[in-house]
């Protein structure tokens, strides 16, 4: 039997590597794993690549992404489809136990489950958790469920909501057979009971399930439970063609003119990967220098990649230009800005600056350098563009001032680099070869 464990995460750089060195022997007898991640704002997607099979991206919310999972070449040769969250550890013969399991005809199942955590009390919640699940026929995520992969096909996979996606798939493979209840432990990490009261998450839980169970929407339980509504925008890319002697000179003295336009494609290639997953709204490629380069006929005709050209001017000019021409369309969405010289941005970072963006009328992501890497609108503003000293050190301080003095709401997220000199693409590479040593 072939099995496939899919693990959705988001900002698990630091309990990853734990969980992965976790399914190593699993692995080693044959086990796929497959991370996919949410759009994270750390080194997570980095972290996992060193520890598994396959790492990919897709909307956040663990059902998106579970199915995105599912639907990996990897995960289409397995037989058996675990899904795992990245808190949770398996026991060390969960490949046997899955398979001793599904014999005999059974489709799906679950593990019981063990919390680790501060409180006195949490060994009893697990206990009526279990309790629960094999007098119901009904399991939870936290539970480690394990199906067939056609049948979990055949079912359309876990139902597109924010919250009790396991339940919902529960009650599907239900009506096909009841599930086999293993009494091998999972063991859970407790971080939410210990961090929001353990007596405030038990009645949160019960009263979710509850009016679940009474037909309340899954997209209102999520809001009651904390998740934010996911925010829409568009996304601009700015790009320069790759063509060699203008694109990326300064890495040149490095790479030479040839070398540096290979990076700026990959540059670009990259970033619109990123825009793309992130999943928040229509994407544009801002061209210039070059509009009709091969690539970008490429991406347009196979892959149905819009592209503009860029107006003449500086930065300001063309960023206030692409603006404009956004927010000229009546009941436009809000507007993110970004370039290709930063390849450490994620989807992440993008879903966090359309978010931040429900309460403000500006988002910036810095630049270490002093200028800025993102920038989101909700309205047209065209005193962030003016008199502004472009590409200095100077430039995010300036844009500060713009801001304070047109009573603009706005907030920055963490800063980021840009790679732009020789040093910048060594700290590049280094980081990249790094991820893949697992460091």
């Amino acid at each position: 039997m072939r099995l496939a464990i899919v693990m959705p995460v988001l900002n698990e750089a630091a309990s990853l590597p734990g969980a992965l060195s976790a399914l190593a022997d699993l692995r080693n007898r044959g086990v796929v794993v497959i991370v996919v991640d949410g759009g994270s704002v750390d080194d997570t997607t980095e972290v996992a690549r060193a520890g598994a099979d396959a790492v990919l991206t897709a909307p956040r919310g663990r059902a998106s992404q579970m199915n995105a999972g599912a639907c990996h070449p990897l995960a289409r040769k397995a037989e058996v489809l675990l899904f795992l969250h990245a808190d949770t550890r398996l026991p060390s013969s969960a490949d046997a136990l899955v398979q001793g399991a599904l014999a005999g005809g059974v489709v799906w199942g679950r593990f019981d489950v063990h919390i680790d955590g501060q409180h006195p009390l949490l060994p009893w919640v697990a206990a009526l958790m279990n309790w629960r699940s094999r007098r119901t026929g009904m399991a939870t995520g936290d539970q480690a469920m394990f199906v067939r992969r056609r049948v979990f096909e055949t079912l359309g996979g876990f139902p597109a909501q924010p919250l009790m996606e396991d339940i919902e798939l529960s009650a599907r493979l239900r009506e096909r057979a009841p599930p086999a209840c293993l009494t091998e432990r999972v063991s859970t990490a407790g971080r939410r009971w210990d961090h929001n009261g353990f007596w405030r998450t038990v009645l949160l839980m019960w009263r979710l399930r509850a009016a679940y169970a009474w037909g309340t929407p899954a997209q209102q339980l999520a809001l009651r439970y904390g998740y934010a509504p996911r925010a829409a925008a568009a996304v601009a890319v700015l790009a320069k063609a790759p063509v060699p002697g203008f694109a990326k000179t300064r890495l040149a003295k490095l790479l030479g003119a040839v070398g540096a336009a290979r990076a700026q494609r990959g540059f670009i290639l990259r970033t619109l990967n990123t825009a793309h997953s992130a999943s928040l709204g229509e994407v544009v490629l801002y061209t210039a220098m070059g509009a009709h380069h091969r690539l970008f006929a490429l991406l347009a005709e196979r892959w149905g990649v819009r592209c503009a050209s860029q107006v003449e001017g500086d930065i300001g000019q063309r960023m206030a230009a692409v603006m404009e021409n956004h927010f000229a369309e009546r009941g436009a969405p809000a507007l993110l800005i970004v370039g290709t010289d930063c390849p450490a941005l994620t989807p992440g970072h993008l879903q966090a600056a359309a978010d931040a963006l429900v309460l403000h009328d500006a988002v910036f992501i810095p630049a270490e350098d002093g200028g800025y890497v993102l920038i989101g609108l909700k309205q047209r503003l065209p005193q962030v563009f003016e008199r502004v000293e472009w590409s200095t050190a100077r430039t995010m301080a300036q844009t500060r001032q713009r801001l304070s003095g047109a009573q603009v709401r706005w907030v920055e997220l963490p800063a980021l680099w840009d790679v732009d000199e020789p040093a910048d693409w060594l700290r590049w590479q280094a980081k990249r070869a790094g991820a893949e040593r697992g460091h």
